[in-house]
């Protein structure tokens, strides 16, 4: 496992247009499932932040979340 959390900087491209609360609750959510023993990849990262900005719903989010399987 990475010691570091470093999903800002692994993908800067997805934080880009986040507000601070927003891109707080994608780091913390992120961060929760790190410590659970989650490695993070691009996908996870741009389907989280696609729900946190509306972009996908709750459903369209689990949907995607469980078709992932490096999730």
């Amino acid at each position: 496992m990475d010691r570091v959390l470093d999903v800002e900087q692994r993908w800067p491209e997805l934080f880009a247009g986040l507000e601070p609360g927003q891109r707080n609750a994608v780091v913390q959510s992120l961060a929760a499932s790190w410590h659970e023993g989650w490695e993070p990849n691009q996908t996870d990262v741009a389907n989280l932040v696609n729900f946190v900005t509306g972009v996908i719903d709750r459903a369209e989010f689990l949907r995607r979340s469980m078709a992932n399987p490096q999730g």
